[in-house]
């Protein structure tokens, strides 16, 4: 059976309007559903998986100044709390950004929670993030504080789930989850795609608040996220490695090319008003399966005659890494439909083939 990858490819495009994807309003809630599946029938199957990541972790952002503060530093405008579909009370929303460095390159991938308040509450921004940086992320956004009236603090008493429906095919149909507030839980549609499902933030446990939801394990989330093409952490973007727009940032809803100035602008701005982007990450099929543990990440891709396949000055294409059940990897490689590479020191050869829902007009644009 064929392995499904991730390639950084090198190939021209631009990075404002590749796919429809769209910021959806994010409920507030404790969960329930509403009949929209074919037969309008659930019982006795399940609708959901829930996901619990515990690689992700949360920051807290509150303050009079939290709002101007984030935008100074964030790709992205904020999530700013909002009425829900239907309903005059408001509801936590949701955003994607990247902080930069001032080179322009990635520090932190962050799903960003704009929070309801009242007359008596302040503004407050949770901050999810990979954990193995939320030291780091804490000591970032102290240093930029200077005089702002904002606190930063951890968020350890909420849990960060994923909640995708059990037929990814069917996520654009399938079961909404209806607004209900609840002070302790938020769930919001994910913002980089709407094929990436819910995000839960709760105290409880994930599947006894979604109806028809069943725990899921964590490889199977991973799995879902690479087919999506979905770079997510310090692994799939190293801190100070990684570029935003390389990244597919804005293909994710992830970058206001509108919005004022923030820390790392210049270069992300530039290469996107010049329409020059060399190389993305996007998903490819492998005619075969790449054994668990036989790759380092760092090892060269070259090409059947001993090429370097990408075009990078001083990285020309170097594995990232794989599930250990799936293959699914991060390459920095030429773009090409048909690609035949030599993957390691040895015989073994892999055709990689770009993933069906990924074509090359989808992808870049000439």
């Amino acid at each position: 059976m064929a392995a499904a990858a991730l390639l950084r490819g090198a190939a021209p495009g631009r990075g404002g309007r590749a796919w429809s994807w769209r910021l959806r309003a994010a409920p507030r809630l404790r969960l329930a559903h509403s009949s929209c599946c074919q037969g309008g029938e659930l019982a006795g199957s399940a609708a959901w998986t829930c996901f619990l990541l515990g690689e992700r972790a949360l920051v807290r952002v509150r303050g009079p100044d939290s709002a101007p503060f984030l935008l100074g530093l964030l790709t992205n405008e904020l999530p700013l709390p909002g009425p829900a579909a239907g309903e005059a009370s408001t509801s936590a929303r949701s955003g994607y950004a990247h902080f930069l460095n001032v080179q322009g390159r990635t520090l932190y991938d962050v799903i960003l929670y704009g929070l309801p308040e009242d007359s008596h509450e302040q503004p407050t921004f949770l901050l999810e993030c990979d954990s193995s940086v939320l030291d780091a992320l804490q000591r970032h956004l102290v240093l930029h504080k200077i005089r702002r009236r904002v606190t930063v603090e951890p968020c350890p008493e909420l849990r960060v789930w994923a909640v995708l429906p059990c037929a990814p095919e069917e996520a654009g149909r399938a079961v909404l989850l209806q607004e209900k507030a609840e002070c302790t839980t938020i769930l919001t549609r994910d913002p980089r795609t709407a094929r990436m499902g819910w995000r839960l933030l709760s105290q409880d446990e994930g599947s006894a608040l979604v109806p028809g939801g069943r725990l899921g394990d964590l490889q199977d989330y991973h799995r879902h996220r690479y087919q999506q093409g979905v770079p997510e952490g310090v692994h799939d973007l190293p801190p100070g490695v990684a570029l935003p727009l390389e990244s597919n940032l804005a293909f994710m809803n992830g970058i206001s090319f509108t919005k004022g100035c923030y820390i790392g602008q210049e270069l992300t701005a530039r290469t996107h008003h010049m329409g020059v982007i060399r190389k993305r990450l996007f998903p490819v099929q492998l005619s075969g399966p790449l054994p668990v543990g036989s790759i380092a990440p760092g090892t060269s891709v070259l090409t059947k005659s001993g090429q370097a396949a990408g075009k990078s000055l001083d990285s020309p294409g170097f594995y990232k890494g794989c599930s250990q059940e799936s293959s699914r990897t991060w390459y920095n490689v030429k773009c090409s439909p048909v690609i035949r590479v030599l993957l390691w020191s040895g015989s073994a050869e892999l055709l990689m083939l770009l993933s069906q829902k990924w074509t090359l007009s989808t992808l870049f644009l000439n």
